[in-house]
């Protein structure tokens, strides 16, 4: 094959949905050894051309050429097949299995034609493990290692099935900063063994740190394709959302008033016994938002649990409004005034499977309007989803849509519009912009903002030092349970911030 031939090149790609037209006749080509970005809004229609890639979708118009020769990728065996893998946003992987028993789920090497070979695979999966510098546990057991190590798990498995062109859907949406510098160290090293990679993302930063080249996809269009040496993160941006955007949150000072939120000595246990929050304390104003910083993993998690009545506290008092809400149900804290973005859209923020007219009555159904001597009023859900909808720009073919159906953004952009809209006096964003574009970002900041300037107390947690930096009025920093030390954000920096979310203790730098 001659070095200019592309590894892959997509040639007027089409495809449409009912009601969209998600890839508008996109033509693309990855050349071997190259990371080639592909950015765009939320339901820019960038996953769904790597689905046709991988042979998820089929296209309804244009072609695929692999090495050259024209391809027909009808499903992902084909593209197994040809050499392509691909690493999913959210994870396909067998819990309660080993990291080997994922990998070689559906190809088992056999003994004698029968038995089990799982010595022989354990052996591959580690040499792979230490060429690319994976470092991964082989009889490790899925639900036992964190997320970074799972997307890990999803690599080998690709390049155990032979890939040489890997796929990235948002592969940072889930990762802690330091995991996100691993993972950009692991690409290098695909790379530069050869491998080339198409990486999904919106995040501009990680962009000009790892790309070659960017494709930049506007309603399902090609923008532009640019080499990333020569553009900026303003330049992308821009051509993004079609508008300059400002990666500054504009706001006046805070001007907070009394506790909504008192939290006092909380303690925890985990299901395994293991003591999670060791008598934490914490207080939100109403016209402030508090913002919570720390490596995942430090009691975050089971903060907003304990809070939001999801888990069940030990011990301490959890107050809103001066009222005890300390473990009681979900619906009765909703109804003392808490909205709660969580963390997990898909686990705790809709259901999949309904409308997103259902999705965003989830939590009133039961109330008038939209509940008539018990039976629900569609008329009045319907009219709620659109006025909603139109308000927070959800970008859905129809309120009918399935949840499942939209981009992730456009997923969190309805949690956000709901949760906002019961006018609560505590609102709870917990990784509000987590896999969201930059317009995007913008929007839900400015939502939060504005949720504070109308008197809401906010309490922000998020692993982005940025956002954190740039939305709280004050922040405090989390570590193993406790809160170590409360900070403003015009007093202090990443440096500092980052030694406290280690442990160390800052002396004269409290708020």
């Amino acid at each position: 094959m001659d070095a200019a031939t592309p590894v892959v090149e997509l040639k007027q790609i089409t495809k449409r949905f009912p009601g969209i037209v998600a890839n508008d006749s996109i033509s693309l080509k990855l050349h071997k050894g190259e990371i080639h970005a592909l950015l765009g809004e939320n339901g820019a229609g960038k996953s769904t051309l790597m689905n046709i890639v991988f042979g998820l979708y089929q296209p309804d118009e244009g072609s695929i050429e692999v090495n050259g020769k024209p391809v027909i990728i009808d499903s992902p065996n084909k593209a197994i097949e040809l050499g392509i893998g691909m690493v999913h946003q959210h994870f396909k992987l067998v819990q309660p299995f080993t990291v080997t028993e994922n990998i070689v789920l559906g190809m088992e090497p056999k003994k004698m034609g029968i038995q089990l070979d799982y010595k022989t695979s354990v052996a591959k999966i580690k040499k792979l493990s230490d060429q690319y510098g994976l470092k991964v546990n082989p009889n490790a057991k899925i639900q036992d290692i964190s997320v970074g190590m799972q997307q890990r798990v999803e690599i080998l498995k690709t390049l155990y099935r032979g890939a040489d062109i890997l796929i990235f859907d948002e592969p940072t949406a889930v990762l802690t900063p330091q995991e996100i510098n691993d993972l950009m160290d692991i690409m290098k090293r695909l790379v530069e063994e050869g491998k080339s990679i198409i990486l999904i993302t919106h995040k501009l930063k990680e962009i000009m740190q790892i790309s070659d080249t960017v494709t930049i996809i506007r309603r399902g269009k090609v923008i532009d394709t640019v080499k990333t040496s020569e553009t900026n993160p303003n330049e992308l941006a821009e051509k993004m959302v079609g508008r300059s955007v400002s990666f500054k949150v504009d706001k006046k000072p805070a001007s907070p008033k009394q506790n909504v939120l008192e939290v006092q000595n909380l303690t925890m246990k985990n299901k395994e016994g293991i003591s999670v929050l060791k008598g934490l304390n914490l207080n939100v104003r109403a016209g402030e938002i508090l913002g919570i910083a720390g490596v995942d993993g430090n009691g975050q998690s089971e903060l907003i649990e304990a809070i939001t009545g999801l888990s069940h506290a030990d011990g301490g008092v959890i107050k809103i409004n001066g009222k005890d809400i300390t473990n009681k149900s979900p619906r009765s804290i909703t109804e003392s005034g808490v909205s709660h973005i969580p963390e997990d859209r898909h686990k705790h923020g809709l259901v999949l499977d309904f409308s997103m007219s259902e999705n965003m009555v989830l939590e009133t159904y039961y109330k008038p309007p939209y509940n008539k001597a018990g039976f629900l009023n569609k008329k009045e859900i319907d009219k709620q989803a659109k006025r909603l909808i139109e308000a927070f720009d959800v970008r859905t073919p129809s309120i009918e849509t399935k949840a499942r159906s939209l981009s992730g953004g456009n997923q969190q952009k309805a949690i956000i519009a709901r949760e906002i809209d019961k006018d609560p006096d505590l609102l709870i964003a917990a990784q509000p912009t987590r896999g969201l574009d930059v317009g995007a970002i913008e929007f839900v900041q400015q939502q939060l903002v504005a949720q504070r300037d109308q008197g809401k107390a906010v309490l922000l947690i998020s692993f982005e030092l940025d956002e954190i930096m740039n939305v709280s009025d004050r922040i405090a920093v989390i570590y193993e349970g406790q809160i170590v030390g409360e900070v403003l954000p015009e007093e202090t920096n990443d440096q500092e911030l980052g030694l406290m979310m280690a442990g160390s203790k800052i002396t004269g730098g409290k708020a």
